[in-house]
């Protein structure tokens, strides 16, 4: 599995008071690898999926920091080192109730370029995963076209996540971008920005563009829209502790079951068990085993 998009660090601040502007507010920091691109590729290793990592870092020591993170976990990474701008580093609020609030700085990501992808890295792959934000932003949207073309020309399924409603001010052209991929994985919101309905039904006017929508729907579930069905499955339960990385979460187990031959239902099953452990822990990827020397 080849997962091309973001690479970085967050900076969790988990908070029980709200935010004062002008003032202050106590919370618990972490500083925990992160970016969309990043938690899903480990999750999809956690999930028993080989996968490498294509991304953009700085020459800095949050770059070093997120290699040596993914690679201690399983991750293959292809990473191309900007000289100029840093790492990727987004600062996560988060509430009482483990929903998310996020402060992104792309970096390096943002100058994410269509030489960063070695096209040999697809002659062993079958699956292309694409985070939105790289089409989201201008100045790395022609790679993540590029991506997409040179994935479909090597014979590649694909996918993409759209990743942020906020961000998607043209539906008609994001839709234009993602045209021919074989799943769209949006969320609710995400759905309701391209079609003006969060309902699963909705996701059926997409399907002129895509082979199939999964759409995640917290904790209602998730579904997978195609010409033929209309599969839904309840979500797991868990207490969310931290929400950031669920959507990432429900892609790696998704794609996981799916490329394992699973059926509609079994990869919806396998993405909504990936979110509910994601959602239990603080930080957007699998926890890890530290080693202090």
């Amino acid at each position: 599995m080849v997962v091309v998009g973001d690479a970085g660090l967050d900076v969790v601040a988990r908070h029980s008071e709200p935010i004062v502007h002008g003032g202050d507010a106590r919370a618990k920091v972490t500083i925990e690898p992160g970016g969309a691109g990043a938690n899903t590729a480990a999750w999809l290793t956690e999930c028993g999926a080989p996968t490498v990592l294509v991304a953009r870092v700085g020459a800095d020591s949050a770059g070093r920091q997120v290699h040596a993170e993914l690679t201690s976990v399983g991750v293959r990474c292809a990473f191309a080192v900007d000289s100029q701008l840093s790492t990727c580093c987004v600062v996560v609020l988060v509430d009482e109730n483990g929903q998310r609030s996020m402060l992104p700085d792309r970096g390096a990501n943002a100058r994410f370029s269509p030489d960063d992808l070695d096209p040999g890295l697809l002659a062993d792959a079958g699956h292309l995963h694409l985070s939105g934000y790289v089409l989201l932003d201008a100045t790395s949207r022609p790679a993540g076209l590029a991506v997409l073309a040179a994935a479909k020309e090597a014979g590649l399924t694909t996918s993409v996540d759209p990743q942020a409603a906020a961000l998607i001010h043209s539906p008609a052209a994001f839709l234009d971008d993602v045209r021919g991929v074989d799943f769209l994985l949006p969320n609710a919101d995400e759905l309701h920005a391209l079609t003006g309905s969060s309902e699963p039904s909705a996701a059926k006017s997409l399907l002129d563009d895509v082979g199939a929508v999964v759409l995640t729907s917290g904790p209602d579930g998730a579904s997978w829209v195609d010409r033929d069905d209309l599969v839904s499955v309840p979500a797991e339960p868990a207490t969310c502790v931290d929400s950031t990385g669920a959507g990432d979460a429900f892609d790696a187990g998704f794609l996981a079951a799916w490329a394992g031959g699973g059926s509609k239902r079994d990869a919806l099953l396998g993405g909504v068990r990936a979110a509910a452990r994601a959602v239990s822990v603080v930080g957007a990827q699998p926890p890890r085993q530290v080693h202090l020397r």
